[in-house]
């Protein structure tokens, strides 16, 4: 038989007793960190206004030149196209011209930057924070270590065990509160129009229509919803969420719940264009957030690169949606002063790895994963890109067509 000492058994109660309140304060914490964990949800737009909000018409350099449309876009790639795009900027920053008889840097006339992935970050450091980039934006992003910081507080901050374990707060979450308080410091859309910068636009793919959704007030109208206060982080966490590596940034569909009353013009005309052009297909793609709000109660963001890795699509697909770029220019009340559109393409892509053709042996997840998506986003970008060019014969018809109109007019 074994005995049992008394001291021992007196022992082993005084350990659970101190242990108790430890398990207490951890049951406490998981309550309060992982149950109640949320991500925030963007804001109800309550009555639609065409001249409110973030659109093109509230944003711009003062000074900024209408004669000349100068539209950059940034590419996705990582810290790469962060850097691609950051070397653009110091070199328009340095770049000086005349219009209108004045001497002025190419980057005081940036009207509007389209940026996807790393270099989404880019853009809205840009957005936010002007010529301070030029200071502290290599050290507070470009030489830093983010995936390592995002792995250590995911991994080894213990109270970020229990806020992910919430089925509303999870790795895109976490990473977007480390870009607003580490580099963005709470900036947001309305910051952005406020400090009198170019329009900057961040490109996120919509997970189940497989197509680009920016951020701008024209696409948070589709889900009655007000970017003004909308965090600038949780826009680029959302263009960076790179699937399976990262989850994807929500947006709640407040359709379901009030009507602000903004329904797009030629939706219904669009809808029912027998020859399926891609006037058609746009507006099959973004009808479900206003015709069908009860089946599209959400909108899961993830990788801009995955519908768009140029940035460019947004600019096409806006002179596709509004019928024609001289439409365009009149909604951003730009069209009678404009004379050139340039734009300037910041593509980080780097050639596809044939390595494993060398190789007998099968490739390896990593080898695979960076096949099946550089390969095809490579084909992609070429057809965008072709795409633009084909476009720009149309677009300078279109303006001269109007212009001569209007001369006879007058």
């Amino acid at each position: 038989m074994f005995s049992v000492n008394p001291l021992n058994r007196l022992d082993v109660s005084a350990r659970i007793n101190r242990l108790v309140p430890v398990l207490a304060a951890l049951c406490l914490a998981v309550f309060l960190t992982g149950g109640c964990a949320h991500y925030p949800v963007n804001a109800p737009l309550e009555q639609y206004s065409p001249d409110t909000g973030y659109r093109a018409k509230n944003t711009g350099i003062p000074g900024n030149s209408d004669e000349l449309l100068l539209l950059l876009t940034f590419s996705g790639g990582g810290t790469r196209a962060a850097a691609f795009s950051y070397g653009v900027l110091e070199e328009l920053a340095r770049t000086e011209v005349y219009i209108n008889g004045q001497k002025r840097r190419l980057l005081d006339e940036i009207d509007m930057i389209s940026g996807v992935s790393g270099g989404s970050f880019t853009a809205a450091y840009f957005g936010l924070f002007g010529d301070r980039i030029f200071k502290d934006y290599e050290e507070r992003f470009l030489r830093k270590d983010i995936q390592g910081e995002l792995l250590v507080r995911k991994y080894l901050f213990i109270p970020n065990w229990f806020r992910l374990w919430s089925p509303n707060f999870d790795a895109s979450d976490m990473a977007a509160e480390m870009y607003d308080k580490d580099l963005f410091e709470g900036g947001t859309f309305g910051d952005i129009t406020a400090r009198g910068a170019p329009q900057i636009i961040i490109n996120a793919t919509d997970m189940t229509e497989g197509t680009s959704f920016p951020f701008i007030q024209d696409y948070f109208d589709f889900i009655c919803s007000d970017l003004t206060d909308y965090p600038v982080a949780r826009a680029a966490a959302a263009s960076s969420a790179v699937p399976i590596v990262l989850t994807p940034i929500t947006l709640k569909n407040h359709r379901n719940e009030i009507d602000c009353g903004y329904m797009p013009k030629g939706l219904d005309a669009a809808l029912k264009e027998h020859d399926k052009s891609r006037r058609y297909y746009q507006a099959l793609h973004v009808s479900p957030y206003m015709l069908e709000p009860d089946q599209k109660r959400y909108v899961h963001l993830v990788d801009g690169g995955i519908a768009d890795n140029l940035g460019l699509r947004i600019a096409i697909d806006r002179v596709t949606q509004m019928d024609s770029l001289w439409a365009t220019l009149k909604h951003s009340e730009t069209a009678m002063n404009t004379t050139k559109i340039v734009f300037i393409v910041v593509n980080a892509e780097t050639g596809v790895d044939k390595s494993p053709d060398l190789k007998e042996s099968p490739a390896g997840l990593f080898t695979v994963l960076g096949s099946v998506t550089s390969t095809p986003l490579s084909r992609f970008n070429f057809e965008t890109i072709e795409l633009l060019k084909s476009d720009f014969k149309k677009w300078g018809e279109d303006i001269r067509r109007h212009r001569k109109g209007l001369l006879y007019r007058c």
